[in-house]
């Protein structure tokens, strides 16, 4: 099976019709929002699976609340790490942290949790259900009491994105908003109504396993003979 170059991979992002581009304005959006409403004060955020920071980074560049934001973004691949580290440097935002790193490890976020907010975009395609489930869970530990997680899913069958949605309710989470189901990359928003849980460091929060080989049907070129 051929292996996907999470670099290349984001050159997608540059072309306006794109699903890529297109479901990144929404989270974007969302980010904005809840930089707006966020009280006077530090604003601590936390990325899993960043990629290049494209969610975050652009958004904070030209938000008011710029110099507010402590942010911690996580991710494997060291290009993309590098092109995240060259745009937290062009924009001049001193309070993000970039970690080259596995972001299934809870310990990495450490210094950022439980936080305002956390991104969990482009993850819940690659790993298992369980897994899944597992991510809301700890969920409670890396967001704060009105913090807001915002995450993503693509909707073919099986549509896990109410049961996702679930899982987040049955954690003490409120449903902000979820793509329409005629969406077929879907963005939720949930914010947390209760007090967090203490980090357990050590946890595991995922495997990431690649959507190839969890949906290997939908990629029969990728197959080896």
């Amino acid at each position: 099976m051929t292996l996907t170059d999470w670099h290349a991979w984001h050159e997608t992002y540059d072309d306006p019709e794109s699903w890529q581009a297109q479901r990144l304005a929404t989270v974007q959006g969302h980010i904005r929002d809840v930089l707006d409403a966020a009280p006077p004060g530090g604003i601590s955020v936390l990325a899993l699976v960043a990629g290049q920071g494209r969610d975050l980074l652009p958004v904070l560049a030209t938000h008011p609340r710029r110099d507010d934001v402590c942010a911690i973004l996580v991710e494997l691949d060291p290009r993309n790490t590098a092109a995240a580290e060259d745009a937290v440097r062009a924009a001049g935002l001193s309070g993000v942290e970039v970690i080259t790193g596995d972001a299934g490890l809870i310990d990495h976020y450490r210094a950022g949790a439980p936080a305002d907010l956390v991104l969990i975009c482009g993850l819940f395609p690659h790993i298992t259900d369980a897994d899944i489930e597992h991510v809301v869970k700890h969920s409670t530990s890396l967001t704060k009491r009105g913090g807001v997680v915002i995450w993503t899913r693509h909707r073919r069958e099986p549509d896990m994105v109410p049961r996702i949605s679930g899982w987040f309710r049955e954690q003490g989470f409120e449903e902000v908003w979820v793509s329409e189901p005629q969406t077929q990359r879907a963005v939720g928003v949930h914010r947390y109504e209760r007090d967090p849980r203490p980090v357990v460091f050590g946890t595991r929060l995922f495997t990431f396993v690649g959507v190839q080989k969890l949906r290997p049907w939908e990629f029969p070129e990728t197959q080896s003979a």
